[in-house]
């Protein structure tokens, strides 16, 4: 029988409000990342695909958020980009591969968990497999969040990550697969180092985990 998962804390769904946005975007630009606000999903994906060379290899993290807004599908089935997933095939069994398929693109996509209104990402991971491209590996990082990522301070990003997201994606793996999750591995990114890699794409709407 399957463990009973978490219980969610469905207050970290409730968007910010547009000042709370604000102060975010103010401050990750403060902090050297480079700050899109869109309206829609529709917006988001029109923004990400038209920032990735067509000849530039591009990892797509697995991430509900890019899967509800197209951008998953349109970089790793549309043929119309370098895609490291759609490269690599059928890895099979081996887990360490897939673990290490994304590790040095030139491009990254993919979310966090959350964004402190003083500017700094959270991510949570069971394998760690996205963290690499995200702290480092690729030569730019681009992530779209959305409303309800949006959190007063870092604290309150970890209790994010254990209260709502990881009970989240506990369930969608579940109910995929039969699986259940846990946090292995998080990530926090305060400052970006390189002019242009880290752009955060701020949604003004509830999308992901």
């Amino acid at each position: 029988m399957n463990a009973p998962a978490p219980t969610v804390d469905e207050t970290f769904a409730e968007p910010a409000h547009d000042a709370q946005l604000d102060r975010a975007a103010a401050a990750l630009r403060d902090h050297g990342f480079t700050v899109h606000l869109v309206d829609t999903l529709t917006d988001a994906r029109e923004l990400v695909l038209s920032l990735v060379p067509r000849e530039h290899t591009v990892f797509t993290a697995v991430s509900e958020t890019l899967r509800l807004s197209g951008i998953s599908e349109a970089i790793d089935e549309s043929g119309d980009f370098t895609s490291v997933r759609a490269a690599a095939g059928d890895l099979g069994a081996d887990v360490y591969a897939q673990i290490r398929l994304g590790a040095t693109p030139d491009v990254v996509l993919g979310s966090v968990h959350a964004v402190s209104e003083d500017g700094y990402l959270l991510v949570g991971s069971a394998s760690g497999s996205q963290l690499a491209p995200y702290a480092s590996g690729a030569r730019k990082a681009v992530w779209v969040v959305g409303a309800q990522k949006i959190v007063p301070d870092v604290a309150t990003g970890l209790r994010r990550i254990h209260d709502y997201s990881l009970p989240k994606e506990w369930r969608r793996l579940q109910e995929k697969y039969g699986q259940t999750s846990f946090i292995g591995k998080i990530l926090i990114v305060e400052r970006e180092a390189f002019p242009e890699r880290g752009v955060v794409v701020l949604v003004r709407a509830t999308v992901g985990f």
